[in-house]
């Protein structure tokens, strides 16, 4: 995530503490360069005894990581476990924009947070308000470059790290493919998904909203039903077409970061062909969600965070897949096939309990992707891991 790592532990140094971070590939070590690096060159069938030994040898007190589900990540979690050291994980918000998750134990289908409406509505009530914090600003185009600064300095160290396999299921260079394919379509891109938005905006016929997610995201492999993206577009799209009212439509978001090795924009076009409602689906290959959401009918997720400002603006949400957010007054519980007749807003106060209870135990301001969010990350950071509150703005 950037300079996520090397902000956060320059902070935590700034603050007294012994700070240590573990590199697996030279994009690791280029956005560290801070003392107490530690390069793994091993196997990941010896990174166990090795990662035990780090925490044995540097006295460890704490593990910070980001997304629990990766190979090298899974095992260091179990460990610290066995040994009583706490594991903080950060994730995209579950909140956005404005938020970052930051979770003791897991994340996502990992978190031990309750699925009982209930409980966070009497927590809710026993909090005080929100502290006050202001928007912080995010550059896609710095995303964008610290990502292919980061797969570069991957690629041209694999001699020194032989051991190292990326998470994601494509090579960089084919990524890198992709991206350049995205690019150079750019202009057509961005004028197709403006007239559809403006489509959309300006006529009364009711539509469905179903967000995409990444097709390497562990929350697909790991926390849903669905082996692929593929599965989970076909099970949607043959819902919506036996079930959903007629006269009503269904948009299909294209992820923002996808990397367009995969043409989803010809699959679903294939797919809703091969049903016979390629005249009631849309695809949205460019531009922000919010505007979109805010006139649905409903949205489908799997279990995209995208479900929570959905939520928020009191539109009805089925999640697929295991979400934080799925739950009795929150989301639809009955099944796909009804969501699309049946599907009812959320409830208001058990949405705001939720999100005041996320606040106070798992998210804190700020962004990865310029210097004032990550100055907030940071600060926030530091001191939840120090065991202190949230402070206003």
């Amino acid at each position: 995530m950037g300079r996520l790592f090397r902000r956060l532990g320059q902070g935590l140094i700034d603050s007294g503490h012994n700070v240590f971070k573990v590199n697996f590939n030279g994009g690791d070590r280029l956005f560290w360069r801070l003392p107490g690096g530690i390069d793994y060159r091993g196997t990941l069938k010896e990174w166990p005894a090795a990662f035990r030994a780090i925490v044995h040898d540097n006295a460890i007190t704490d593990v910070v990581l980001f997304g629990d589900c990766r190979a090298h990540h899974v095992p260091a979690v179990a460990i610290c476990r066995e040994l009583g050291v706490p594991v903080h994980v950060f994730e995209e918000g579950y909140i956005r924009p404005d938020w970052v998750t930051l979770e003791l134990g897991g994340v996502n289908g990992h978190s031990e947070l309750p699925s009982d409406p209930t409980w966070y509505r009497q927590l809710a009530a026993e909090l005080p308000p929100i502290p006050q914090h202001k928007q912080v600003p995010a550059s896609f185009t710095r995303r964008a470059l610290e990502g292919l600064a980061y797969n570069v300095a991957d690629v041209f160290t694999r001699w020194y790290y032989p051991h190292w396999e990326n998470h994601r299921p494509w090579h960089p260079l084919i990524e890198g493919v992709g991206w350049a394919r995205k690019l150079l379509r750019g202009k057509e891109r961005r004028e197709n998904a403006a007239a559809l938005m403006h489509q959309l905006l300006k006529s009364d016929r009711p539509y469905y909203l179903f967000p995409l997610q990444l097709a390497s995201d562990a929350q697909i492999r790991l926390h849903s039903p669905f082996a692929t993206m593929h599965d989970a577009i076909l099970l949607v799209l043959r819902s919506f077409a036996r079930n959903a009212p007629r006269g009503t439509r269904l948009v299909v978001k294209e992820h923002p970061l996808d990397n367009g090795v995969v043409d989803w924009h010809e699959e679903v076009r294939s797919m809703a062909e091969t049903l016979g409602i390629e005249e009631r689906v849309d695809y949205l290959g460019f531009g922000d969600i919010v505007p979109v959401a805010q006139h649905a009918k409903g949205m489908v997720t799997i279990n995209s965070t995208s479900g929570t400002f959905a939520l928020d603006m009191g539109i009805p949400v089925i999640a697929l897949g295991q979400a934080i957010y799925d739950m009795a007054d929150l989301t639809f519980q009955h099944g796909i096939d009804r969501f699309w007749t049946e599907g009812t807003p959320p409830d208001e106060e058990t949405f705001a309990a939720f999100r005041r209870v996320l606040v106070e135990k798992c998210l804190i301001p700020g962004g990865f992707f310029s210097e004032e969010a990550l100055d907030k990350v940071v600060r926030h950071a530091v001191a939840r891991l120090e065991g202190h509150a949230l402070t206003p703005e």
